[in-house]
């Protein structure tokens, strides 16, 4: 097909139509062989729209025990196979649509206010962001600061403040009654450690007056949870021992972890006695103590 304008310019004299023709196919060749540069830019803007990049995050700081959901913000994120904060993965990650995620926010390690990094992974394979992305762990709530002392002072006993009571039986419900301290809880007539445990009650430092005095006092909204009742459980709560299965409390520890594992929810505790940080559950009333019941108290 001629261009109008091209026939015009050339005429169309008999002798000047093969010209014509020639020129015309020629025209047409030319017209239809691709322009490499433009193409080539609009190929790498069609690569560049399909790469991940994070551009803004809905917040950057948190508690200690996480469990904030927090919005990420992008360009093609339906790729995203992880979120990490500080190198821990974070416990749920929903992609809302290319541009939107949601991520779970993970616990900070052992409780410990901190800054760390956000990485956002695409087939393993960090993807980019506008700027650096950080996230700061702060010590905001109650639970915070009871798990934070837990695990600063669960191989580190503060005996400054509340002594050590294994030589008198055991320290797990000493420490545990710490926690609740930070927890909020304030100390009674019944329930007290005074001078570096020079002075301290049964229910404080004992397990079956500390059971006792719980079950007395509903007021403190602690619930009981049977062992099958563990999707309730929340770290923070506690976990007793009956190691005999003789109706006679044994031991006391602290949640430190929940999680779901291949469908199962494993339960992992902070105490005394046995110095642990993250003692399995379900290894511990199977191996350490074949047989052995309990409870946990759920503790608002």
């Amino acid at each position: 097909m001629s261009s109008p304008y091209l026939v015009r310019r050339i005429g169309v004299g008999a002798a000047a139509l093969g010209v014509l023709a020639g020129v015309t196919a020629l025209i047409v060749a030319i017209a239809s062989v691709p322009d490499s540069s433009s193409n080539g830019n609009a190929d790498a803007a069609t690569v560049a729209s399909g790469t991940p990049e994070v551009h803004a995050l809905s917040a950057t700081t948190g508690t200690l025990v996480g469990g904030e959901a927090i919005t990420i913000t992008g360009a093609s994120l339906d790729a995203v196979t992880d979120v990490t904060f500080g190198g821990v993965s974070a416990a749920d990650v929903v992609i809302a649509d290319s541009g939107t995620l949601t991520a779970v926010v993970p616990a900070a390690v052992d409780f410990q206010p901190a800054t760390v990094a956000i990485e956002v992974v695409a087939d393993e394979a960090p993807v980019a962001a506008a700027a650096d992305l950080d996230y700061t762990y702060e010590t905001s709530t109650a639970v915070d600061r009871q798990m934070e002392y837990l695990l600063t002072h669960w191989n580190d006993y503060n005996v400054d403040e509340y002594g050590d009571l294994n030589s008198v039986g055991g320290d797990c419900a000493n420490f545990a009654s710490q926690s609740l301290l930070l927890r909020g809880w304030e100390m009674t007539d019944e329930w007290f450690n005074y001078d570096a445990g020079s002075d301290w009650s049964g229910a404080w430092g004992y397990v079956p007056a500390f059971e006792n005095w719980l079950t007395a006092n509903p007021e403190l909204g602690a619930t009981q949870l049977s062992f099958d009742e563990r999707d309730q459980v929340k770290v923070g709560d506690l976990v007793v021992f009956d190691w005999n299965d003789n109706d006679y409390l044994d031991h006391i520890q602290v949640v430190s972890s929940v999680e779901t594992v291949d469908g199962e929810i494993v339960i992992k505790m902070v105490g005394h006695n046995l110095d642990t940080n993250y003692r399995d559950l379900d290894e511990t009333i199977t191996v350490d103590h074949p047989g052995a019941t309990g409870h946990f108290w759920s503790i608002p």
